[in-house]
This record gives C-alpha cells, sequence and structure tokens, in this order.
C-alpha cells in the first residue's frame, strides 16, 4: 500500500531572494511551515527582520542577509556570510511600466541585470554550494506567464522572464548529473502590495475579465506548486516550468 504523501522539509534550508516582501515573504512562510530553516535575502534587511520574526517564533532557523541580485559582489558576499542550503527559490525581481521603443538604455540594463542575470549569479552560486556540500540540491526560478504572451508596458520584463525559463532548462541539463534539479514557476497575477492598487482598478477588472476563471489567484494557491519543486520527493523533475495562472496564458485570442 501506498503511504500517504507528506512534504516534511525539517531536514532543510532555503534560500529566499527578494524575500522582504511580495511573493518572497509568502514563498519563506510556506517553506518554514513545512519545517523548512531559511536563509533571508534583499536589499533591505530592516524588511528581512520583519519577516523573519513570525518565522522565528513558529521555532525555524532563519538568517537574515543583504543580497543585491544586480551586483555580482553582493551576491559572492551573501554566499560567503550564509550556511548552506539545499534549496534556493529565486524569486527576486523588478518589474516594468514602459515601452519598449521608449525606455532608456538604463531602465532596460536594469531590468536585464536584476531579472535575468541576477538569476543566472545566484543560481551559479548555488550550484557551487550544493557540489561543495555534495547536496543534491534544487533551484526554483520564478518566472511568469508574460515569458509566453506579450503584456503592455512589460515587454522588457517579459523578455527577461522568458530568458529565466530558457536559463531554467539549460542549466538543468547541465547539472543533472550532480543531482540537482532546476525548475520554473510561472504564476499569473497574484496580488501583492505592489499591485493590489492596479488589480483592484478599472483596468484590473477588465484584465479579470479575459482569465477564464475569471478572477485573479490568491497567494495560497502558489503553495503546493512551490512545495512540488522544492521538495526531494519530487526528485525526477527538472527543467519543466508549472504555470499557475487559471488559464489566462491559454486563453483563446
Amino acid at each position: 500500500m501506498t503511504p500517504p504523501l507528506s512534504i516534511d522539509l525539517s531536514q532543510n534550508r532555503a534560500l529566499v531572494t527578494g524575500a522582504s516582501s511580495g511573493l518572497g515573504a509568502h514563498f519563506a512562510s510556506v517553506l518554514a511551515a513545512q519545517g523548512a530553516d531559511l536563509v533571508l535575502a534583499a536589499r533591505r534587511t530592516d524588511k528581512l527582520e520583519e519577516v523573519a520574526a513570525p518565522l522565528r517564533a513558529m521555532g525555524r532557523d532563519v538568517q537574515v542577509v543583504q543580497m543585491d541580485v544586480g551586483s555580482p559582489e553582493a551576491v559572492q558576499a551573501a554566499f560567503a556570510d550564509m550556511p548552506p542550503c539545499d534549496i534556493v527559490i529565486n524569486n527576486s525581481g523588478i518589474g516594468q511600466n514602459s515601452w519598449l521603443a521608449d525606455m532608456d538604455e538604463d531602465e532596460w540594463q536594469q531590468l536585464i541585470d536584476v531579472n535575468l542575470s541576477g538569476v543566472w549569479r545566484v543560481s551559479k552560486q548555488a550550484v557551487a554550494m550544493f557540489r561543495k556540500e555534495k547536496t543534491a540540491g534544487a533551484i526554483v526560478n520564478i518566472a511568469s506567464i508574460t515569458a509566453s504572451r506579450t503584456a503592455l508596458k512589460s515587454g522588457a520584463y517579459a523578455v527577461t522572464k522568458a530568458g529565466v525559463i530558457h536559463m531554467t532548462k539549460s542549466l538543468a541539463i547541465e547539472v543533472a548529473r550532480d543531482g540537482i534539479r532546476v525548475n520554473a514557476l510561472a504564476p499569473g497575477y497574484f496580488q501583492t502590495e505592489l499591485n493590489a492598487d492596479f488589480l483592484g482598478s478599472e483596468a484590473g477588472d477588465r484584465m479579470a475579465a479575459r482569465i477564464p476563471q475569471r478572477r485573479f489567484g490568491a497567494m495560497d494557491e502558489l503553495n503546493l506548486p512551490l512545495l512540488m519543486l522544492a521538495a526531494k520527493q519530487n526528485s525526477y523533475m527538472t527543467g519543466a516550468t508549472i504555470t499557475v495562472d487559471g488559464g489566462h496564458s491559454i486563453n483563446a485570442l
């Protein structure tokens, strides 16, 4: 008889980048609820400490590190200052609200440097850490449905997220023989403090009407997909992308 499936992360430590708010803070709480100890990373450590406090109250060991994924030196310094992890959630990213034809070089480069190069920098350090510790680690890259569908005033953002998905596939092939898994999670529209005003507006209502389920996602609806990609029980899945969007990205044209 097959035993009931449970996800126990009590022997794991997870690094979550961009953990000071939004999806990153939520992902940290989900992993902690399953027993994982944590390293929380972002540019603002004061915000990270606010996220860390309730997780420590749960009995988890939670360490906070300053990390700007747009800086190679900052990423290297953060990894040198943290304990080994066997789960890495690449969540850091910035958004866009400009037309591709009008944006300047600095804005374009910042999006590429944080959303795409930042994922590569963290993944590179994570693979080196896993190999040093001889750990069959898991990397989960947070992508977006804009990787496959266009969105107004988000062209460069979409380019970075498409790159993240292709990087996920390429890196998964490279490190498969090390027992390291690399997968991606591509959320649709979920309400966070960053987009709450837009999603609650008339324009947001029009967007929701184009989603087959006629609503935006609830954060808890990302919990199981995240845990599936992070947990060792899912050891045969690598190079894959899980889309969670209420059918938004497959809606008829």
